[in-house]
């Protein structure tokens, strides 16, 4: 298993055991692995091979399933079974007609407008990074004005800020105070901007703290 691999399974043992402490609602929506023919015929499907970070990930979950507390990830994004990422890539690549390489593996619920990608473009600086695309505001890496936020890191400081109860530490030093990890009253996990109290209905509980 190469260093990129066992770092992706450990922040999953991790953030699999402190959803199932702290919000079963998210935990119970976590899909079965992904097999490797299940990961060879996306690859088939796309012309591009997945990152080992992000296959690595497809071989613990096959995304998250629909349902109340499906936004695991920051920006209250779920990670898309490996079907829905065909699709998805599709959609950009040939509708779009947007750059080949980068797969939009996350995006929020009802939100087909922005979400996660990571860069499988293997001759680029950028590649395994995670990047932001949007309709409007076209594709970059993230942070912005960096080479992409390595998969495998940004899962462990995923794992890092729920077990310490704080918004993510970004690896261009800026602290990610308006993404804030966030528990519903009905125990799920999501992430909102805690500057709006609008978002903070009776029973939502700001992680402040380890739980």
């Amino acid at each position: 298993m190469s260093d990129d691999s066992q770092r992706v399974a450990e922040s999953w043992g991790r953030i699999g055991a402190w959803l199932r402490a702290h919000a079963p609602a998210s935990a119970a929506l976590l899909r079965p692995p992904a097999s490797d023919a299940d990961i060879a015929a996306a690859e088939a499907a796309m012309g591009v091979e997945i990152p080992m970070a992000l296959a690595t990930w497809y071989r613990i979950h096959d995304g998250f399933d629909e349902g109340f507390g499906r936004g695991i990830l920051p920006s209250d994004m779920a990670m898309l079974p490996l079907g829905e990422l065909v699709d998805e890539y599709e959609t950009h690549t040939q509708h779009w007609e947007r750059e080949p390489g980068l797969l939009p593996f996350a995006r929020k619920d009802g939100d087909i407008w922005s979400g996660w990608y990571v860069d499988a473009r293997s001759s680029e600086p950028t590649f395994g990074g995670l990047g932001h695309w949007s309709v409007d505001g076209g594709d970059g890496a993230y942070p912005s004005g960096t080479q992409g936020w390595p998969l495998a890191s940004w899962l462990t400081e995923i794992a890092g800020a729920l077990e310490e109860g704080r918004c993510l530490h970004r690896p261009d030093g800026v602290d990610d105070t308006y993404n804030w990890p966030v528990l519903t009253g009905r125990r799920g996990l999501t992430w909102v901007d805690p500057r709006d109290p609008r978002l903070f209905p009776e029973g939502m509980i700001k992680l402040n703290g380890p739980r």
